[in-house]
């Protein structure tokens, strides 16, 4: 695809630090980021931070952790500088004096002189008459001369049908009544969004701008200000919102959107993370859904982002992230675990290094997440690899056949594998040592309470893998203290 008329290809993220970032945000950022590094173009961080009242102290540092977590690394930004500096907006201050200076002068500015009050009142009297309040009606015919304490407007040159056309959605149009003269710097000195963004994208040379489809309404005062400036437009595409569970709404902070950062706590592997957002609202016309990183820059295409919402799935998330985790080294895998096994579990007396090798590559089957690992070690799903368990004399004989006791099937268990060498011990030579039995009697007789006598857990790896993990005499151990609780004539 042609990227504005060859131009480098110049995109940014542009957060206000009004407290975490959710994945809308981070969704945003990636499909920027994306775009500017599949054309070896430049991204940019820039805070956009002039409504100061819903300002949260120390979201600055809070997003660029997050950006940072996932790899999506910037070429220009508050903390690396740059030459476009500075790239906080509060500290730009004096480059939006000079544009609104500009359009002053070019008569396309003025000075807003009404009180709230006046505002209201002409308000009620376009309500009264049934028709929209518009500002450029009560334009004032000699505004006084603008010294920064009243806010500064965009005089509208042309009522008229805006039209553009946006990278994602084609040709959009809306009509005049959508043009109205807007504050470009408020009473307080600060810029609007309006007004910034579009300073700041001019100043830093932004080709392509990615953002939500609520921004869709503005568009018209955007295209307006480009024109009264004179300058020429960025490209547009608008990604489609995120949905949250159930697909009625968007998701956001009030609905329950997480700090991104609470993903990485939860185990969630950036790589993961990155590969679930692209796939939100766009895909590579393929059927793949794990991609890796060179594969989603090669794939990425604005064009093919989708127009309608893209519902937001953690069980997909989890999915994904656990195709990555089995992916990940042994070594990785290993420090994955210790990281989310609870404290009390360490401490158990059989918590060693070995074993904590041996059963590495058994966990990381079952999980998806670290939460997996600490909702197994909630349900006692870990304990038993490292201590003996506490086993039922009725758990143990569930599956007694009346041709044949528990007691009887669990000591022919203990026989045959007692005539496996310990350096045959291996999950396929105690399966082959015990199938044919266990079949000509019943397999739910015979496995069912060596499994349980081995894990003390009515659900759990099959009897074969952990007779392995446990080797040959930590497993007839354990059978041998399920045969005495079954013999145990007080414990009935």
């Amino acid at each position: 695809m042609e990227t504005n008329n060859h131009k480098k290809v110049v995109t940014r993220f542009a957060p206000s630090p009004t407290g975490f970032v959710h994945v809308g945000g981070i969704r945003t950022a990636l499909f920027a980021w994306l775009w500017a590094r599949k054309y070896n173009g430049t991204f940019i961080l820039r805070i956009e931070d002039t409504d100061k009242e819903r300002e949260v102290e120390g979201s600055i540092e809070h997003i660029i952790e997050s950006l940072k977590w996932l790899g999506l690394d910037w070429d220009e930004g508050p903390d690396i500088g740059g030459k476009h500096a500075p790239y906080i907006q509060s500290q730009r201050l004096d480059s939006y004096k000079k544009y609104a200076q500009t359009l002053i002068d070019k008569n396309l500015a003025y000075a807003d002189p009404y009180t709230e009050k006046e505002i209201e009142e002409f308000r009620a009297k376009a309500d009264l008459e049934k028709r929209p309040f518009l500002y450029r009606e009560h334009r004032p015919e000699n505004p006084p001369v603008w010294d920064g304490s009243m806010p500064l407007r965009l005089k509208i040159q042309e009522v008229k049908t805006s039209e553009w056309n946006d990278l994602v959605r084609g040709k959009l149009t809306a009509g005049p009544e959508a043009l109205d003269d807007f504050i470009l710097i408020k009473s307080d000195g600060y810029p609007t969004y309006n007004f910034a963004h579009i300073i700041d994208d001019l100043e830093m040379g932004v080709t392509h701008i990615m953002r939500a489809d609520e921004f869709i309404s503005s568009t018209p005062k955007f295209l307006a200000l480009y024109e009264a400036l004179g300058v020429e437009r960025p490209e547009m595409a608008t990604l489609p919102p995120i949905m949250a569970p159930g697909g009625k709404k968007k998701l956001g902070k009030r609905d329950g959107a997480k700090d991104v950062l609470d993903y990485r706590n939860e185990g969630i592997l950036p790589e993961a993370m990155i590969n679930f957002l692209a796939l939100l609202g766009w895909n590579p016309g393929d059927d793949r859904e794990v991609m890796t990183e060179s594969q989603l820059l090669e794939a990425f295409d604005v064009t093919k982002i989708q127009h309608s919402g893209a519902q937001f799935n953690e069980e997909k998330l989890a999915w994904i992230n656990g195709e990555y985790i089995k992916k990940m080294s042994y070594e990785d895998q290993e420090a994955y675990l210790l990281k989310f096994i609870p404290n009390d579990i360490k401490s158990l007396p059989h918590f060693t290094n070995d074993m904590l090798h041996k059963i590495t590559p058994v966990i990381i089957e079952r999980i998806s997440s670290g939460l997996d690992i600490e909702m197994m070690a909630v349900n006692g799903d870990l304990d038993y690899y490292f201590k003996y368990p506490k086993l039922s004399k009725d758990i143990l004989k569930k599956e007694q056949k009346d041709n044949i006791t528990t007691n009887e099937n669990i000591k022919i268990v203990i026989e045959n594998l007692s005539k496996i060498t310990v350096d045959n011990w291996t999950k396929e030579k105690i399966k082959e040592a015990l199938w044919e039995y266990a079949t000509s009697v019943g397999r739910g007789s015979v496995l069912w309470p060596m499994r349980y006598a081995l894990s003390g857990c009515q659900k759990s790896p099959d009897p074969f893998i952990l007779a392995e993990l446990f080797g040959k005499e930590g497993t007839i151990l354990r059978l041998n203290s399920a045969l005495e609780i079954l013999e145990d004539k007080n414990n009935e």
